[in-house]
């Protein structure tokens, strides 16, 4: 939603997956919240303590807001809950390119389907939700692997 807490965990997670696989020349990861609560902030100083234990840095990510270009931009809008879901295919215009999913349906160790806002919890709120983006996450990216970067990465071409 303001893209201070899950969203940017999100992004710093796949961000360094990807750079581990040698990868970050094929795709391109950012993050955005669908309200414009904390536009140009910087993730909750509780996401990213969290995250930071673990070795991911969030200090280069600012908040922003969902853009309609985003629709053309990215080949993937991945989103943490059903409320963010139903407000972006409410928002996607007729012609856009993205596919809306939530990270939960890439999953391998959670039944949730939801990634839940830690914001107003206690520290394991945030570790819980680090756990759930780590795995979900992992899970996004063995199916780019197996659908999509195959071919991207064939033609030599940049992805989203």
């Amino acid at each position: 939603m303001g893209n201070i807490c899950r969203s940017p965990t999100a992004e710093g997670v796949f961000r360094r997956m990807v750079e581990a696989r040698g990868l970050n020349n094929y795709l391109h990861i950012d993050s955005a919240g669908t309200h414009g609560y904390h536009t140009g902030c910087s993730p909750d100083p509780r996401s990213a303590s969290t995250a930071a234990k673990r070795g991911y840095d969030l200090s280069s990510i600012r908040s922003r807001r969902v853009e309609g270009k985003d629709f053309q931009e990215f080949d993937y809008l991945i989103v943490m809950d059903q409320e963010n879901f139903a407000y972006l295919k409410a928002l996607c215009p007729s012609e856009a390119r993205a596919e809306t999913r939530l990270l939960m349906e890439f999953s391998k160790k959670f039944t949730e389907r939801e990634v839940p806002d830690p914001y107003y919890g206690g520290t394991r709120g945030f570790e819980r939700v680090l756990e759930m983006v780590e795995d979900a996450s992992e899970g996004f990216l063995e199916y780019l692997l197996s659908k999509d970067l195959a071919a991207v990465k064939d033609a030599s071409l940049p992805k989203h």
